[in-house]
């Protein structure tokens, strides 16, 4: 029996990505689940992060995506990265890029800080709330690879 097929014999993965295994900056130590996605057509890493309640956006993706000309859903404070972060919501395309079967667009809200160079070169998160929820989702880390497909 396979776990990663639904009741009727169906995979719920339609695509696959590589990740990589690694800190996501070069002052970091901690490795991150790291995959690369399109913003809007923006080409991004984001970190996988299960902990984090929605996708974050980083500031110069959301600026090359026009993002930040957006009216904001609601404006937030949040604490990322140790920071007390303003910012807004808004809602955006994500697409998941495989590197095997098919590319996932899902739609979701994120936050967008407000000021970029608080955040530097860091990359955008995919968050629990408003992204993976969304999807069903699985990561074998014996080929670093994040599995994908649509909820049924």
């Amino acid at each position: 029996m396979s776990l990663l097929l639904y009741p009727d014999g169906e995979s719920f993965a339609i695509g696959a990505i590589r990740y990589q295994y690694a800190p996501a900056t070069t002052s970091e130590t901690t490795n991150r689940i790291i995959i690369t996605v399109a913003v809007e057509n923006v080409i991004t890493q984001a970190i996988v992060d299960t902990g984090a309640p929605y996708p974050i956006i980083a500031p110069k993706v959301a600026r090359q995506a026009g993002l930040d000309r957006l009216t904001p859903l609601e404006r937030i404070t949040m604490l990322v990265r140790g920071m007390r972060l303003e910012g807004g919501l808004i809602r955006v395309t994500m697409t998941l890029l495989a590197n095997e079967g098919e590319d996932l667009d899902v739609s979701a809200t994120a936050f967008i800080p407000d000021v970029e160079e608080y955040w530097g070169n860091f990359p955008s998160f995919i968050g629990q709330i408003g992204f993976l929820e969304r999807i069903c989702y699985a990561v074998n880390p014996s080929t670093n690879t994040f599995y994908f497909g649509e909820l049924p």
